[in-house]
C-alpha cells in the first residue's frame, strides 16, 4: 500500500491538542496543499484566514458558543454550556476557509481544500479536525466586526474551518458503515 493511501486510512479527527504552535514551515505546507486542491473550472475561489492569536480564538469560541446555545439541538446546547467549551478543542491554529459566493462550486472546492490540509497534517504527524460551526457564526450578517477582523473578503462566505496542532492523544477509528457502496458493471 502506498504512503498516500496509508495516510488517508490513518487520519482521524483530533479532539485533544497540545498547546504547542505549528512551525512556520508546517503552516506554509498546509496552506500550499490547500492552494493546490482541485476546484471547479480551476477557479480557485477560496480565501484562507489563519488564526493563531489566543484572543481572536477566544472571540471565535464565544461566538460559536452563542450559536450552539441557540441551535435548538440539545447535544450542541449541552456542549456549549460546558465550562471548558472549546469549539476548536484548544488547538493553537484555526484555518477558516471562505469562498467566492458567485462561484457555484465554491463550497465543494473549499471543502476539498480543507481535506488536502487534513491529509497533509496527518502526513506530517499533526492533528486536525473539521470545525463546521465556525462558518455558522456569520449567518444572516451576524458578527460583522469579527468578520472584518478576520479579513474575510466581501462577497466571500465562510464554509468551514480546520483546527490544527500537535496531537495530545491518538484517536481511534469509528466503525465504518456497511452497505454504502454500489458497483455497476
Amino acid at each position: 500500500m502506498n504512503e498516500v493511501v496509508k495516510t488517508i486510512l490513518k487520519r482521524r479527527s483530533t479532539r485533544s491538542f497540545t498547546p504547542d504552535q505549528l512551525t512556520e514551515e508546517e503552516l506554509s505546507v498546509l496552506l500550499e496543499t490547500a492552494r493546490f486542491a482541485p476546484s471547479g473550472m480551476n477557479r480557485q475561489p477560496w480565501h484562507f484566514t489563519v488564526v493563531q492569536n489566543p484572543e481572536t480564538l477566544h472571540r471565535i469560541n464565544e461566538a460559536c458558543r452563542q450559536v450552539l446555545l441557540g441551535s435548538g439541538v440539545k447535544a450542541m446546547e449541552d456542549r456549549a454550556k460546558g465550562n471548558d467549551f472549546s469549539i476548536c478543542y484548544k488547538a493553537p491554529t484555526l484555518i477558516l476557509v471562505a469562498v467566492d459566493e458567485q462561484v457555484h462550486t465554491g463550497r465543494y472546492d473549499g471543502a476539498v481544500a480543507l481535506e488536502n490540509m487534513f491529509l497533509a497534517a496527518e502526513s506530517m504527524g499533526l492533528g486536525s479536525c473539521w470545525i463546521h460551526a465556525v462558518s455558522l457564526i456569520f449567518n444572516g450578517g451576524a458578527n460583522e466586526a469579527l468578520r472584518k477582523e478576520l479579513q474575510i473578503p466581501a462577497g466571500y462566505a465562510p464554509i468551514g474551518s480546520g483546527a490544527f496542532g500537535r496531537k495530545a492523544a491518538e484517536a481511534q477509528a469509528a466503525p465504518r458503515k456497511e452497505n454504502t457502496i454500489t458497483i455497476l458493471k
